[in-house]
């Protein structure tokens, strides 16, 4: 006792079992289990699923419909009830969720093409459904049975595509971790010693990447140890592409000044102009050389997957690893990333550590199938099931339409800028990444001058505001370089249609013309 109350009821204990009791005797009747109804023993999950479908598939994705209702951060937390401390029943709950899909950006929606993600198909949806359902982690056969072999199978499938016979893989959690995959394991290739004794055991290393390289290979430098000054940019040509000649300049002078590049990230659909560098010249180079290529296919891949735009990609049999995220172009549920590889036991010889309380090699099945210390986790979300179902709907026919259907409506807005006048394109696209400037009316027709294009750089970021708040169009806007703020266009929601392609034009014209 303390103060006249019990322990229980200081720790809320007593209004947790009075609030289960009210949800137990919900609408009267107390025949099932726990005393509750039935029909109302999932009473919260079936108002949830209701709602989510409606309010957060039907009416979030209807064109009709704003894609975000944008409040700013105090706003925002003024409206929300966010606090965490006593019990809540179900109908109050429920109305918190509604808000929380309210004021959620609908990412599902067809005029969503803010980012490198989009959609909304019921396939992977319903797979990543039964994901939570089951809550599986996925190390070991024992507990995860299904989801090893359905994760075995996509990977199979993966690398066939990038045209690796013996290979392995194992899904991460985003492109980002997948790329320090290879970072790592290229490293333990050149220098087992590593693992053991860690970087002083090696002798200076650098890694080498595009200028247009993402983000995560620096951060995966300075993670690893290696640093990210010793991630050295490799030039590229005007069309945001690796400069082979460059990076064997590059590779003579590290080697000149007793330095060892021991890896080299090619890209395959850089994140801003959606470049894709020449893999046949770099593959060359690192063969001359002895070093790992590895490709960062994170958001260009999925053209492996079409016939007609697979030739991007010509040469990635002969990288060393592969970085793919299906929740990128192929309209996977986020999140589903996965680090290939043609060196069949790198990822297990570089990441394990043998656990004996988890991975006992005297099991009564196939150990084998205990993938798990192939990871950098123990517990490891199963990514694999949403990206299988909806393979397994599809079919490989199926994805190539969609994946056709993107680079299509890229092509597509393209013809339109073109055509239209304020708009200039920044370059022809490769990925689906559609790169342009919109030029208002009083600029337009005057002479491109150093403060003509100080105006233009101030054009993109008031029309993104204007489409905000007004909900009808979200896109993504940057510098590159030296390049002025223009807008990027990037197709990856599998509901698009020209219909939509035409939308986009008449809107940012709209917004637009009066600045």
């Amino acid at each position: 006792m303390e103060n006249g109350q019990t322990t229980s009821t200081r720790n809320g204990v007593g209004d947790v079992k009075k609030l289960k009791m009210e949800r137990n005797t919900m609408n009267g009747a107390t025949n099932g289990a726990n005393g509750a109804p039935a029909e109302d023993q999932h009473h919260f999950l079936t108002k949830l699923m209701d709602m989510m479908i409606t309010e957060g598939i039907d009416k979030a994705n209807d064109r009709k419909n704003k894609l975000v209702e944008f409040k700013h951060p105090k706003e925002l937390e003024k409206i929300l009830d966010l606090k965490l401390k006593d019990p809540t029943n179900d109908d109050r709950l429920l109305d918190i969720c509604n808000d929380v899909i309210k004021y959620s950006v609908k990412t599902g929606h067809p005029r969503f093409f803010n980012q490198l993600f989009g959609g909304l198909d019921e396939y992977t949806l319903g797979g990543a459904w039964l994901t939570e359902t089951l809550n599986a982690s996925q190390y070991t056969y024992e507990v995860s049975p299904v989801f090893t072999l359905m994760e075995q199978c996509v990977i199979r499938k993966m690398l066939r595509l990038a045209g690796i016979e013996n290979g392995d893989g194992i899904f991460c959690p985003g492109g980002s971790i997948s790329n320090m995959y290879a970072l790592n394991v290229a490293r333990y290739q050149r220098f087992p010693d590593c693992k053991t004794k860690g970087m002083q055991a090696l002798p200076k290393i650098c890694v080498l990447a595009s200028e247009k390289a993402h983000y995560s290979v620096k951060k995966g430098a300075g993670f690893l140890g290696i640093g990210m000054d010793n991630v050295l940019p490799i030039q590229t040509d005007d069309q945001g592409r690796m400069c082979p000649k460059a990076l064997e300049e590059t590779i003579q002078d590290c080697i000149s000044k007793g330095i060892v590049p021991y890896i080299v990230n090619a890209t395959s659909g850089s994140t801003v102009l959606g470049a894709y560098d020449p893999l046949e010249a770099i593959a060359d180079i690192c063969e001359k050389y002895k070093i790992w290529m590895h490709v960062d296919g994170a958001w260009g891949a999925g053209c492996l997957l079409s016939r007609k735009y697979k030739g991007f990609m010509k040469g990635i049999e002969r990288a060393d690893s592969l970085t793919w995220n299906p929740h990128k172009l192929m309209g996977t549920n986020l999140q589903a990333s996965v680090f290939l590889t043609k060196h069949k036991t790198v990822l297990l010889d570089a990441h394990s550590a043998k656990a004996k309380y988890l991975f006992q090699q005297d099991k009564f099945y196939d150990v084998s199938y205990d993938t798990g210390d192939k990871s950098i986790q123990c517990g490891r979300k199963v990514d694999a099931l949403k990206v299988w179902t909806m393979w397994k709907a599809k079919g490989d026919a199926g994805l190539e339409e969609d994946i056709d259907n993107l680079f299509s409506c890229s092509r597509y807005l393209t013809q339109l800028a073109k055509a239209r006048d304020g708009f200039k394109m920044v370059q022809e696209p490769q990925c689906t990444n559609v790169c342009f400037w919109y030029i208002p009316k009083r600029l337009r027709g005057k002479p491109e001058t150093e403060e003509w294009w100080e105006q233009i750089g101030k054009v993109a970021p008031v029309i993104k505001q204007r489409m905000v708040e007004k909900g009808t169009l979200l896109i993504g806007y940057q510098p590159d370089g030296e390049l002025v703020n223009f807008f990027r266009m990037v197709f990856a929601n599998n509901a698009v249609t020209k219909s939509d392609v035409e939308f986009i034009v008449d809107e940012i014209d709209r917004l637009g013309c009066d600045l």
